[in-house]
């Protein structure tokens, strides 16, 4: 069996580890020890090169995968006394930090999406490329699976997934096949489910793979990835002291879109138009550090293809946060006056 480090490629590594350096060189400035949260720890990929390159950092790894936690621990024994790992989803930062006894960090990563990890073993049921039980949970504690959603939800339901998650143009057509084969039928596997997709679908379709759209939706769906991110996203905000870098990648765009409109909220004053001098609460406390959403080099993708889908953002805090809880009340206020 391989190692999580012969498995394993980091996606953008080094771009990754530049970007969180100047953060950690403030904490070093300010007589502080470095702390970095991986939420995302997987197989270590990335936390294992940042604890090489700098003896002085710790790390807080966040994950949801029991499995990917234990293989990360192993991979990682010679750092172990600079490890914290934290099973949990990456919006419980607050529960991290006091996990690691501290109240700031100066980098957090996210590397989004299903893991590599998680993808090439069968019997997590991600891939529609072979037949597996139809499972995608990220979490194997947690309860609902893909052929619970698949087998129980109502069409209203299947619709809101396959569309809201998976943008599936012909979602539809899908979900009525679905409706007429579980009467009799119950889906169990992968390669199942994959072929009503490809029958269902109608001739002469471009795009890829038919099953593409409606795997990632159900895969958003039983892990709650979308709703996760977006209360992670504030509570990153919070957590980064004066200096410290929070660099996000992601694989769709509905996950794109979300790091997008945060990170503006962040870098953008809230100071009504006009006002002749901007007062101090108004300022923004961040500063974007990528233009847009960089993309992996060509060179990058040859080596790992699974960094082609890849999208970049970072930002910097600037000003000392104004309250703990700043940006988590803040995108809370929004998402109760939006519900």
């Amino acid at each position: 069996m391989q190692s999580a480090a012969e498995r394993h490629v980091p996606v953008l590594l080094e771009r990754c580890l530049d970007l969180l350096q100047p953060g950690i060189d403030a904490a070093r400035d300010a007589g502080r020890t470095p702390w970095v949260i991986d939420a995302t720890l997987g197989m270590g990929g990335h936390t294992y090169q940042l604890l090489a390159r700098n003896p002085d950092v710790h790390v807080i790894g966040i994950d949801r995968d029991t499995n990917a936690l234990v293989m990360a621990s192993e991979r990682l024994t010679e750092y172990s006394d600079r490890l914290v790992p934290c099973h949990t989803t990456y919006d419980n930062i607050d529960e991290a930090l006091e996990t690691a006894g501290i109240e700031a960090v100066d980098g957090i990563l996210f590397d989004l999406g299903v893991s590599s990890y998680q993808l090439d073993e069968r019997e997590r049921g991600f891939a529609y490329s072979y037949d597996a039980p139809l499972d995608m949970r990220m979490d194997t504690t947690a309860e609902l699976t893909a052929a619970e959603v698949v087998n129980t939800y109502t069409h209203q339901q299947l619709t809101r997934v396959l569309k809201a998650y998976g943008q599936e143009r012909h979602a539809r057509r899908i979900i009525d096949a679905i409706l007429r084969t579980r009467e009799t039928e119950p889906f169990t596997t992968t390669g199942q489910l994959a072929q009503l997709i490809i029958d269902a679908y109608p001739r002469g379709t471009k795009g890829g793979h038919p099953a593409k759209r409606t795997f990632q939706a159900l895969r958003v769906e039983v892990n709650n990835e979308l709703a996760v991110l977006e209360s992670a996203l504030p509570a990153a905000l919070d957590a980064v002291a004066n200096g410290g870098r929070i660099v996000v990648m992601s694989y769709q765009s509905l996950e794109d879109r979300l790091v997008k409109y945060a990170f503006a909220q962040a870098t953008t004053s809230s100071a009504p138009v006009g006002l002749p001098i901007e007062p101090e609460e108004h300022k923004a406390q961040y500063r974007l550090i990528t233009r847009g959403n960089e993309k992996p080099t060509e060179r990058e993708v040859e080596e790992n293809s699974r960094a082609a889908a890849a999208r970049l953002r970072a930002v910097e805090r600037i000003r000392e946060p104004l309250s703990r809880h700043h940006y988590t009340d803040r995108f809370s206020h929004r998402s109760r006056r939006n519900s």
